[in-house]
């Protein structure tokens, strides 16, 4: 049997006329042109022709990293074997279109779950295997590996399985192992459980593994290993999917048929999530819908997809729709280097290599803008108060620690330094001491505005904190003259001997009333190096060292908000003053030294941190994705231009990360030498600066 419906399905999907199809398949216009007009009838022939020509797939290694994965069902037709295998046909046409290359079927679809005692009829069973055959040969056609649900026969016992096909071959069948027999399931009257050690049976002419202790190992793209398990599989204290994920799983599949009741879709999408945190993988989840018996249960086909404990797609109870996703198989590695050590004493699952070359798709996964940012609001703000709890708990058991009376803040009217203040007074609070003894200090030099100077004081005064102004024009200037800077000059050491005077005369009042000074800058800063050594890189603890800058912003806005008119009228005037030390002379009392015209957009730098650190992506992958993020705020040169610029200050400045002040870790994200960053400080940029090579000549730059 064929569908008309699916070839039009496909050629809308691939974008394909008329006049092209005829020309890649043979069949002669005029008659592709009745064909999808209606005014012919399809012959068996002209429909292999049209449907061999549509899903030819262009294949191609995928240089991303990722995979499409996909959760399908269908209306199941109880008991007709043929039809259900029509309707899998036509779903993998589908999903090829689509540039899938895992695809899930759910449990026992070839048949339907609720056949209670038909499943012992040898009539049924026959019919499966003859579908089973025809399946192996029609997966020639498919650009994919796909997963069917099957009740087998194999010595004289019934098993409910999963049998696995790919390019013309059944790579392998994977048992049931746990067999509900509970409540509504009595599963075990039928099929037999799992043994214990696969083995290998002679099937459809094959030789062909049979167990649960499976991984499926795509040899043209290595990450890319695949573990299978059957609905209660997944229910139980350790389910087959964890020993086959310590066995280099990635993406894990689970054929299901669970009946619905209040509360278990719930339910179940945690089990899901939690599964491929646990795990480190991406979880494939297909649920029966339509179609099963509604005798006593009902089916809501809730497909799931998940990866590392994040839902990526799911579908809507009763809806009939698949679950599609991108999942990238390359982070999940990148995860599994740094947190599967626990290997030992795992049972060992065979791998069956299989070989295939992942469809050539148009990425669709998107990736966060800002990836330290809830995009939530709700959620922001939650965290936004989290955030804020633990870098002021942080700074509250140091001053505990420490017996200081005092904190002592270098407040300059910016972002960083009016965070770092907040913290404090929230810590000085918590001790349930007066915000008095705070010491902020602004310190006016050649580039300080009024604007900023303003702001400083202004905020002081509203958080009730002490200030104490101390310019330090004379001071640098005689410094210039011990030596020998011309004043005119206003190059890297004009800047720095400004902010090393700020860092003296910040430790110096600590000294002179028993304080510690409060770092201010933060972890965007860091990954650049944009700091002055022994300068405002250095205090006695750092409260927004693991807060990078977009992260700065949110957070200060938050705390603006629920301070309320005045203070959050200061605060939102900082918000929109330009990011600048403020080590150059202003121009008419206005910023001239824009941090961002200088090292590059933070919002770009915190994407490329991101990814860079928490993904292990390769330099040629953050620029893709960022391509494809920032299409409509930057150019491809621009991306590639500040991606440069990240790799090499990243290396070239780590000697000053190596010594960094302590600062409370508030994310996964941070840059401490003695805990989540280790680097030597004259490691060379040069592979990552490389990979950019044949980017930087594509783009002419």
């Amino acid at each position: 049997m064929f569908d008309l419906k699916v070839l039009k399905e496909i050629k809308k999907q691939k974008r394909i006329t008329n006049a092209k199809l005829s020309e890649i398949s043979g069949v002669p216009l005029g008659t592709v042109n009745k064909i999808f007009s209606g005014e012919t009838c399809l012959k068996i022939d002209t429909y292999e022709k049209l449907k061999n020509a549509l899903t030819e797939q262009k294949e191609q290694l995928n240089n991303r990293g990722t995979v499409k994965v996909g959760a399908v069902n269908f209306d199941i037709k109880l008991a007709d074997v043929n039809e259900n295998l029509t309707r899998v046909k036509n779903k993998l046409l589908e999903c090829n279109a689509k540039g899938v290359s895992v695809v899930v079927f759910s449990e026992l679809c070839l048949t339907g779950y609720t056949m209670s005692d038909l499943f012992y009829q040898s009539a049924l069973l026959s019919s499966v295997e003859n579908a089973l055959q025809e399946l192996k040969f029609f997966s020639k056609s498919v650009n994919c590996i796909f997963f069917v649900g099957s009740p087998l026969r194999v010595n004289g016992k019934i098993y409910n399985c999963s049998v696995a096909f790919c390019n013309g071959k059944i790579l392998g069948i994977n048992v049931k192992n746990y067999l509900p027999d509970y409540n509504e399931f009595y599963e075990a009257r039928v099929f037999c459980p799992c043994p214990q050690e696969n083995f290998y049976v002679d099937f459809l002419g094959e030789k062909v593994l049979f167990g649960n202790k499976i991984v499926y190992k795509n040899s043209l793209f290595p990450s890319m290993k695949i573990g299978v398990e059957i609905c209660e599989d997944l229910w139980v204290a350790i389910p087959p999917s964890t020993v086959q994920a310590l066995n280099g799983a990635t993406i894990c599949c689970n054929l299901s048929a669970s009946d619905e009741v209040i509360g278990k879709a719930e339910y179940r999408r945690q089990i899901v999530s939690t599964q491929s945190a646990k795990n480190l993988c991406a979880y494939v989840y297909s649920d029966a819908c339509y179609g099963e018996s509604t005798t006593d249960l009902v089916f809501a086909g809730h497909n799931i997809i998940a990866e590392n404990g994040k839902i990526l797609n799911q579908t809507e109870l009763f809806s009939g729709k698949d679950a599609i996703a991108e999942v990238d198989v390359e982070f999940l590695e990148h995860e599994r280097s740094r947190f599967f050590k626990y290997s030992f004493n795992v049972p060992k699952c065979d791998e069956v290599e299989f070989d295939l070359k992942t469809s050539n798709f148009a990425p669709e996964r998107k990736y966060d803008k800002t990836p330290f940012v809830p995009t939530d609001k709700e959620r922001l703000a939650e965290r936004a108060e989290f955030i804020l709890t633990m870098q002021s708990n942080g700074l509250k058991r140091r001053l505990e620690h420490t017996h200081c009376k005092h904190a002592v803040i270098g407040i300059s009217g910016g972002l960083d330094s009016a965070l770092a203040l907040l913290v404090t007074v929230r810590a000085y609070k918590l001790l349930g001491k007066d915000p008095k003894d705070i010491l902020a200090v602004t310190m006016p030099c050649f580039g300080t505005t009024t604007r900023t100077k303003n702001n400083a004081i202004k905020l002081t005064e509203l958080l009730g904190v002490t200030l104490k102004e101390v310019d330090i024009k004379e001071s640098v200037l005689k410094h210039f003259l011990d030596i020998g800077q011309d004043e005119s000059v206003t190059d890297v050491t004009y800047e720095n001997c400004q902010a090393r005077e700020r860092t003296q005369v910040l430790f110096d009042i600590a000294n002179k009333n028993g304080g510690i000074v409060i770092g201010t800058g933060d972890l965007s800063e860091l990954a650049l190096g944009w700091a002055t050594y022994n300068g405002d890189h250095m205090s006695s603890y750092a409260v927004n060292v693991s807060i990078p800058k977009t992260l700065v912003r949110h957070l200060v806005a938050y705390e603006a908000q629920k301070y309320g008119k005045e203070i959050g009228n200061v605060l939102t005037d900082i918000l929109l003053t330009p990011v600048s030390p403020e080590l150059i002379p202003a121009e008419n009392d206005k910023i001239k030294q824009k941090t961002e015209d200088l090292v590059g957009p933070y919002i770009l730098h915190d994407f490329f941190l991101y990814y860079f650190l928490r993904a292990g992506f390769s330099p040629k992958k953050i620029f893709e994705i960022a391509l494809d993020t920032f299409k409509d705020e930057f150019d491809a040169k621009t991306i590639l231009k500040w991606l440069e610029i990240f790799i090499k200050r990243f290396f070239s400045q780590q000697f000053k990360r190596s010594c960094i002040p302590d600062g409370v870790k508030v994310g996964t994200v941070t840059l401490s030498p003695r805990g989540d960053w280790r680097m030597p400080s004259d490691a060379n940029a040069t592979v990552w600066l490389d990979s950019l090579a044949e980017l930087k000549n594509r783009y002419g730059c």
